[in-house]
């Protein structure tokens, strides 16, 4: 699993998708897409492995499919 991923990358792709982002208290921005609501931390460098896989299964659970929603 890479972890070599920009959270400023990942916060624009998250906005094209139309999720709402609001920061909260203690460095935390809570996700809201498709329903589904998830606190991540903001983070200012590279996604450690457990952020990775924790966005991972907030997209899966906010049914965004990466080939239809998000192509390369």
């Amino acid at each position: 699993m890479s972890t070599n991923i920009d959270p400023k990358i990942v916060k624009s792709m998250l906005e094209e998708l139309g999720a709402e982002i609001t920061y909260t208290r203690h460095n935390h921005l809570l996700v809201t897409l498709n329903g589904v609501t998830h606190g991540f931390h903001d983070i200012h460098h590279s996604l450690p492995k457990d952020e990775v896989a924790a966005l991972r299964k907030f997209l899966t659970d906010a049914g965004v499919d990466p080939v239809r929603d998000y192509p390369l």
